[in-house]
């Protein structure tokens, strides 16, 4: 091994303290120190060996998905009253997914090494957010740590429904005109050629149309790779303009907020975002202000961070949160009147979660509506161009009928 201090899997057999026959899988830097470990937990390992690697040397990806699915499983067995290390021992252990496996029992190394979660989850930065952890944080201090994490899975299911929705709404239309456009250059590239060399026989002159369609189609012949070259140097530019950009980035947020239909839905959920994630820390006991900069990273829209930081700069100063959020000019009003009953009644994050659930209704209801508007459009215009195409093929033969 190249690096002694690499964590490998061994699976192992032993008896524990009633000894009976238990087996698993452990992660550690040596043979060594996995039977220390396992020792340590009250078990005599009889047999270790290395656990094999995965085929083609697949490690696996960690998606926000798997982290979810590893909270309600934690929240779930910490309510059934299995200690934490054994419930990480017993989650890590069944995951398919090598790369989370591997992080589960880094974490559960951690906690067993005397450090608390939150301390644990905090050396994971990419693939548990400060969200996430300050609401640990909040669980452990207030000794509600399982019902703090059934709150974050229930954060996290809502949060992921809600961006799967946006995709949705961005994804569809841009796949339709990929679509189209494979197939207006399949029809450029193969099927007009085929027309200008029997028009060529006709001795005629061709229609104005035709003649267009056929100029068109040779040059998309002659030029499809710098097309392609074009297209494909288009979007790697856009993408690390993203990546790299911060003012880009943040121009394009802006941008997709004005776009019509499309940037009403992003506002929605935007708002959801916030609502969501602002109720969550609230029922988790965390200060306001401290609450605030885990929101405004969770909103996903730089219109709504700086909004929220602006709130939180002047609630920091004593205002009422709902005469900030009101200043922003960001939230819509039904919002703002929504925050300040909860101010007046105390449950503000009773109020926020039913803000968050109509906004989220509201982001599918617009997304149901985005596709079926979309649909007959999209399927015009296609009629449009293919028809077209078809059209000023035929033109010549249609000429020579009436001739005839």
């Amino acid at each position: 091994m190249s690096d002694k201090n690499e964590e490998v899997f061994f699976i192992w057999e032993g008896l524990d303290k009633r000894t009976k026959k238990v087996t698993g899988e452990i992660a550690a830097p040596s043979e060594a120190a996995a039977k220390t470990a396992l020792r340590k937990q009250g078990i005599n390992p009889t047999k270790l060996k290395k656990k094999p690697k995965p085929l083609f040397g697949a490690k696996g990806k960690i998606e926000t998905k798997d982290i979810t699915v590893f909270s309600r499983q934690l929240a779930t067995m910490m309510s059934a009253g299995v200690p934490l290390v054994q419930s990480f021992e017993i989650v890590g252990r069944g995951h398919e997914n090598p790369a989370m496996q591997k992080l589960i029992l880094s974490v559960k190394g951690d906690v067993e090494a005397g450090g608390s979660l939150t301390e644990a989850l905090g050396k994971h930065p990419d693939h548990f957010s400060d969200l996430y952890v300050n609401l640990v944080r909040a669980g452990e201090q207030a000794g509600i740590l399982e019902d703090i994490l059934h709150k974050v899975s229930t954060y996290l299911e809502k949060f992921e429904a809600l961006k799967s929705k946006v995709k949705s709404a961005l994804g569809y239309p841009i796949a339709v005109i990929v679509v189209a456009v494979v197939i207006t250059m399949i029809l450029m590239i193969f099927v007009i050629p085929q027309f200008e060399s029997l028009f060529q026989g006709f001795g005629a002159d061709l229609p104005a149309l035709t003649r267009i369609v056929i100029n068109m189609s040779s040059f998309v012949v002659n030029s499809w790779y710098l097309m392609l070259g074009m297209v494909i140097l288009i979007i790697i530019s856009f993408a690390q303009a993203m990546k790299r950009s911060e003012a880009f980035a943040n121009s394009v947020d802006r941008a997709l907020l004005r776009l019509p239909v499309i940037g009403d839905i992003i506002n929605k959920s935007c708002v959801a975002r916030f609502s969501r994630t602002l109720a969550t820390m609230f029922a988790a006991g965390t200060p306001l202000v401290e609450a605030m900069t885990s929101v405004a990273g969770a909103s996903g829209n730089i219109v709504y961070y700086e909004a929220t930081m602006k709130i939180r700069d002047e609630v920091s100063t004593g205002s009422q949160m709902h005469t900030s959020m009101k200043n922003t000019g960001v939230f819509p009003n039904m919002v703002v009147q929504m925050v300040a009953i909860g101010e007046e009644s105390g449950a503000i994050d009773d109020m926020l979660n039913k803000v968050a659930e109509w906004y989220e209704q509201e982001v599918d209801d617009a997304v149901e509506s985005l596709t079926s508007l979309l649909e007959p459009l999209i399927m015009s215009i296609l009629g449009v161009v293919i028809g077209g195409l078809v059209i000023a093929m035929y033109l010549p033969i249609f000429k020579m009928g009436e001739v005839v």
